[in-house]
């Protein structure tokens, strides 16, 4: 007789969020996985913190769906009581996930962040690096709603970053010599020019732009009013932490 599996023992950090709160019933009802412990700041029924949580209550998995300004300090105290992490928050730069894969390698342990973990914003990132290897130039807008603090969205920094793949695009005219104002030119990321629109009725939305000579393709994710789309891929990702040492970034690596 086959001995079962343990279940996956998960926390999830701002559980009371749009996504968060999706994600927690979607652990809860799962026959593989259990909810040990919650996070938000908001709500007495669960832990205030993340260290205080998992110090609390023991789990295999933190999964963070919280805020730019404290997601990093999250990640970090999950990886310092030998916890694997799914990062949901955007707000990370590169630096910041070189310093949690060295964290998460040093305790031997997982850690699987994506920018966006619906399945068809993952496909997005894959088009766009596939069609960056045959298209000379190429630059991402990034559009969300007028509230969201942070940009570029983790969304639009995680493309531009993956289209570094890819080599640097064609530029003929260098930002730094742009006449009149640079800015109007976008933030560059990796090597990718990056436009972030801010403005009522958006959600998140992403379109990276590739043009060669005389042709151009847009590729575009339109984020909808719901959070199911990324229950799924975040659940994906859980259960692909066991076992996992050190940084995966993108959902996309986790699709056959």
């Amino acid at each position: 007789m086959q001995t079962p599996r343990p279940s996956i023992r998960v926390c999830v950090a701002g559980f009371t969020g749009w996504t968060g709160s999706a994600v927690a019933e979607a652990v809860r009802a799962a026959p593989d996985l259990e909810l040990v412990a919650a996070v938000s700041r908001s709500d007495p029924a669960g832990f205030s913190s993340v260290a205080e949580a998992l110090d609390e209550r023991p789990a295999d998995v933190l999964v963070d769906y919280t805020h730019a300004a404290v997601v990093k300090a999250n990640v970090l105290d999950a990886l310092e009581r030998g916890v694997g992490v799914v990062v949901g928050s955007s707000g990370l730069s590169a630096a910041d996930y070189e310093e949690i894969d060295a964290s998460a390698r040093e305790k031997g342990v997982g850690v699987i962040a994506a920018g966006n973990f619906s399945v068809s914003a993952a496909l997005l990132l894959r088009f766009a690096t596939e069609a960056a290897s045959h298209l000379r130039a190429w630059e991402v807008i990034d559009y969300a709603s007028s509230g969201k603090p942070d940009a570029p969205s983790g969304t639009a920094r995680e493309v531009a970053e993956r289209l570094d793949e890819a080599g640097p695009p064609a530029v003929e005219v260098p930002v730094e010599l742009t006449l009149g104002a640079p800015e109007a030119r976008g933030a560059t990321v990796g090597s990718t020019q990056v436009h972030s629109l801010r403005l009522p009725s958006f959600t998140v939305s992403t379109e990276v732009v590739l043009a060669g000579d005389g042709e151009r393709l847009s590729i575009r994710h339109d984020a909808g009013g719901s959070p199911e789309p990324y229950v799924a891929g975040t659940l994906l990702a859980i259960r692909a932490i066991p076992g996992r040492v050190g940084l995966l970034r993108g959902l996309d690596r986790l699709l056959g």
